[in-house]
């Protein structure tokens, strides 16, 4: 079952992606050569608790950090820790906070330093499909809708979709139902209505789009070793369209 919210669930939402959006914020000030990914989710924990909020990620499921920290050819759930980041490396930062029982989500890949142009084109595909999908989120749609458009915007680009792992919806829960991926058939799915709320996030490949998971359960990586990226929004569906609840007021 789909769970649309009330206008209080909402506000609660609103305020969690803005503690979401602000962490990713403080840290990709602090991403430079030399920088720990332990540092990077040091500065986001304390951040997000400040605000009377709480680190979604942390605990769950066991996972050890209050962020995920993916370097290069992790694509999710990087640990934290004393990796040193290096020029010309690119890290996916993925952020969640609790505000007063709700959640916001928001993953993002940034380059370290001077970064390769066959890695920034990779981000800014992946990036673009995002905002390719958002682009369609409004009442009446079908969800695979959005999830065609975001497939198309990859592969076009000679990118390659993973299929693994999936966008969701997003609450009390930070999984809710229904699944997102970033493939599908347009016109198929569940339709959108006002207040349900979503975290999409087009997950990409820059050589095959198999990947495997590492002794430690957690961390996910390419299987060819190639490069990949991840962007995230969480979103709500409002009566003339969506709302961005992990995006920066300018």
């Amino acid at each position: 079952m789909i769970i649309c919210k009330s206008e209080q669930e909402l506000a609660f939402m609103r305020e969690a992606g803005r503690i979401v959006a602000e962490s990713h914020r403080l840290i990709s000030e602090a991403i430079a050569p030399g920088v720990t990914t332990g540092e990077l989710d040091r500065i986001a924990d304390q951040y997000i608790r400040s605000q009377g909020a709480v680190p979604s990620f942390k605990g769950y499921n066991g996972f050890p950090a209050s962020i995920c920290a993916s370097v290069n050819e992790q694509l999710v759930h990087g640990f934290p820790g004393k990796r040193k980041l290096l020029e010309g490396d690119i890290i996916t930062l993925d952020i969640g906070a609790e505000y007063r029982g709700y959640h916001g989500d928001s993953a993002w890949t940034y380059g370290v330093g001077s970064i390769s142009e066959d890695a920034q084109r990779l981000l800014d595909i992946t990036e673009g499909s995002l905002y390719a999908g958002l682009a369609l989120v409004k009442p009446d749609v079908r969800l695979f809708t959005i999830s065609h458009a975001i497939q198309q915007y990859i592969e076009e680009a000679g990118f390659s979709v993973v299929r693994e792992y999936v966008g969701h919806g997003i609450g009390a829960k930070l999984h809710e139902e229904p699944q997102i991926p970033n493939y599908g058939i347009a016109d198929r799915g569940p339709r959108l209505k006002p207040g349900m709320v979503l975290a999409i996030e087009p997950m990409v490949n820059a050589g095959k789009r198999n990947v495997r998971t590492l002794e430690d359960n957690w961390t996910v990586v390419t299987v060819d070793g190639s490069l990949c990226a991840h962007f995230e929004h969480t979103v709500a569906v409002t009566p003339d369209g969506m709302e961005i609840f992990t995006k920066l007021n300018a």
